[in-house]
């Protein structure tokens, strides 16, 4: 396949302007995430029909005619499961590819499982086996080899005639304004924003601690995270999460401690003094300012056998649809019911994904009425 290499911001523009006369554009990104944070941007792929551009963004002074592309609402920006594209795009760009169709989604409204891979797809639908073999390559690595270009050119390449028949096949099923639907979902999520005070939460085994104790977890997460923010390094390059939990748990106030219970000599020698008079800290915080001891769904009364009745609705409608259960209610969009049902009181501004959108003529109905009933 023919491909050029943009390396100037001169080239890109001109590509951009091409790409602006199309209906749809194949988009791809090649990234390195090791230590970091946040994705390191090695290669973005643009195939617009008639040109296929591979992008340097290591060589490129100004990006913005790539990021004006992304925003012109004209163009359909095509990608195949797109999450981590995504997550490039908002932290490089600080915008998203819109409007977005997920290769990946279509494919799951076919009747695939939610996770069906780029080279399955196109072997099934276009007839090609796809090399996979530069998947894990150092895509930061200049000059890039010849094996690599292609791998990284081919993922555009065959994007497109997937794309257009599984585009028809989702139009004859009549599922396009769900599956819009479902992209947008997938875009909101991403631009979510972090919020450091509730990354306690997400900690491993927190439901364990009392109030007391997730008041000084609360404090060391949202540290944490502000701190990998600020230096680019994943969370558990800063500090192990068995680290902030056993910090919690113990009550540990001395780097004795810290030592004990397992930190390693580098945490300790570039966190350990901030660690403990955190701990410290919190020993001034009122009782009623603790976070609420975390209630876990397990713990409800009735939760696996109302688990069960969704399920089994979700195998009702998977009957009646030809969709992959996992597509139609994954365990985490139960569980969210359960939550919404359980913990907020069914408030509207909190209303699952099972009940909104394209899903809530499946499933609202059904579920409510289970709630109503099992309850």
């Amino acid at each position: 396949m023919n491909f050029d290499i943009i390396t100037t911001t001169e080239q890109l523009q001109q590509r951009c302007d091409s790409a602006k006369t199309q209906a749809a554009v194949m988009l791809d990104t090649e990234f390195v995430r090791t230590r970091t944070l946040y994705p390191r941007l090695g290669l973005i792929q643009l195939f617009d029909g008639e040109h296929l551009s591979l992008i340097d963004p290591l060589e490129i002074d100004d990006m913005e005619p790539l990021w004006a592309l992304l925003r012109d609402q004209s163009v359909i920006k095509v990608l195949h499961a797109c999450g981590e594209d995504l997550e490039v795009f908002q932290h490089h760009a600080g915008c998203l590819p819109t409007p977005m169709l997920d290769t990946q989604l279509m494919a799951a409204f076919l009747g695939h499982g939610i996770s069906t891979g780029f080279g399955a797809l196109v072997k099934e639908y276009v007839g090609v086996e796809l090399d996979k073999g530069e998947a894990r390559t150092n895509w930061l690595a200049r000059p890039l080899t010849a094996k690599q270009l292609d791998y990284a050119a081919a993922d555009v390449h065959y994007l497109k005639p997937l794309y257009e028949t599984l585009l028809a096949k989702v139009e004859a099923t009549g599922y396009m304004e769900a599956l819009q639907q479902e992209c947008n979902s997938v875009m909101l999520r991403r631009i979510k924003p972090v919020d450091p005070e509730k990354a306690y939460l997400d900690i491993k085994n927190a439901w364990q601690l009392y109030p007391s104790q997730l008041a000084v977890l609360q404090k060391v997460a949202a540290w944490r995270v502000r701190e990998a923010q600020k230096r680019d390094i994943a969370l558990n390059f800063i500090v192990k999460e068995l680290h902030l939990w056993k910090l919690a748990r113990f009550n540990i106030k001395s780097r004795a401690g810290l030592e004990k219970e397992g930190f390693e000599p580098m945490e300790i020698q570039r966190h350990g003094n901030r660690l403990l008079k955190m701990v410290h800290d919190c020993e001034h915080i009122a009782a009623q300012d603790y976070p609420a001891k975390i209630e876990r769904l397990v713990d409800f009364p009735g939760y696996k056998q109302m688990v069960k009745y969704i399920k089994d609705v979700v195998t009702e409608v998977e009957k009646e649809t030809g969709l992959a259960p996992e597509f139609l209610a994954s365990k985490k969009q139960i569980h969210q019911v359960l939550s919404w049902a359980w913990k907020h009181d069914r408030k509207e501004e909190k209303r699952p994904e099972m009940l909104k959108n394209w899903r809530r003529d499946l499933f609202e109905q059904r579920v409510l009425t289970i709630l109503d009933e099992k309850a």
